[in-house]
């Protein structure tokens, strides 16, 4: 996933365009790319140096409970999510692996309800306004955020109150817990940023087509419509010219069953690239291959799944 987003396009490259040199996903690129270079200034000077003595001193296992902890605050807002998109099972399936690790689990600091099969899911308001049919609409770089959309936004709201943290009424606790998620999330994406940092000519467009690509990933459940992979191609498919020697008489060589290339990532551990104040959490793994057109929400699937 982390590494599909090195092949972003030029703004050019989208398709028609009502005015040159704006792409229609991104028309707020000029202070996007502000406030994201604001946001890595501070990232490379304050968080990630942070974050770097904060992996090397604390032991991985703790690190591992403390990310469970935040995770488990935060899943009341994955089940709200579930059952406005209509899996009712999974649903309560969530609610029970919410009550396993708030309980058995001492508040989520160790997972004791992925080993019973309650699996961690991954949603929040934009997933479900997206599985409703509204577009993705204009990308969005926020300050201390990170990646978002005009549809997206609405999920950071909604996301916080139904976060049990928020609901701490003492400043001298909520302080330092909120000041230690921060450092833990930002040493969730360590890994993500070295990738962004080494393989992207552009890190803002890097960034940009990753997290769109990974959102309509997510409104999928991972599982996109066959039309949304020819939508990645777009018109770009008229200018590839055909090798020498390749014609539908004598076509290349069947690499379909090379599995080599693909890219096992966790898209969820990673669910946007760029922006430290992210909380990511468990999901199902990535394959190179299976985006789509990042900007195109125009149609739904029969499974009612709209496209992001």
């Amino acid at each position: 996933m982390l590494l599909s987003g090195c092949a972003t396009m030029s703004p050019g490259d989208r398709g028609s365009q009502t005015t040159p040199n704006v792409d229609p996903i991104d028309p707020y690129e000029n202070i996007n790319r502000k406030f994201y270079n604001f946001t890595d200034t501070l990232d490379r000077h304050i968080l990630k140096p942070v974050a770097n003595v904060y992996i090397e001193y604390v032991p991985s296992p703790l690190r591992r409970s403390i990310g469970n902890f935040y995770d488990n605050m935060g899943y009341p807002n994955v089940v709200l999510n579930v059952f406005l998109q209509g899996k009712v099972r999974q649903g309560f399936e969530d609610t029970l692996r919410f009550a396993v690790n708030s309980t058995i689990g001492l508040f989520g600091l160790f997972d004791m309800a992925t080993p019973m099969g309650l699996a961690q899911h991954d949603e929040d308001f934009g997933q479900t306004l997206g599985v409703w049919g509204v577009n993705t609409g204009a990308y969005l770089y926020l300050p201390f955020h990170g990646p978002s959309s005009s549809r997206d936004i609405s999920s950071i709201p909604i996301g916080m109150v139904t976060n049990v943290l928020f609901y701490v009424g003492s400043a001298a606790i909520f302080a330092p817990i909120g000041v230690l998620g921060i450092i833990d999330k930002r040493a969730r994406f360590s890994d993500a940023m070295i990738i962004r940092d080494q393989a992207a000519l552009d890190p803002y467009l890097f960034v940009r087509e990753a997290s769109l690509q990974q959102r309509k990933h997510l409104i999928y459940d991972g599982n996109l419509p066959p039309e949304s992979y020819a939508d990645s191609l777009g018109d770009s498919l008229e200018s590839i010219s055909v090798p020498e020697g390749v014609s539908q008489n004598n076509p290349p060589e069947d690499r379909s069953a090379d599995k080599s290339w693909s890219l096992q990532g966790d898209p969820v551990k990673d669910r946007r690239i760029g922006g430290f104040m992210s909380l990511p959490q468990e999901g199902d793994g990535y394959k190179a291959g299976t985006t789509g057109s990042a900007g195109d929400d125009s149609s739904r699937t029969s499974s009612g799944r709209a496209r992001q």
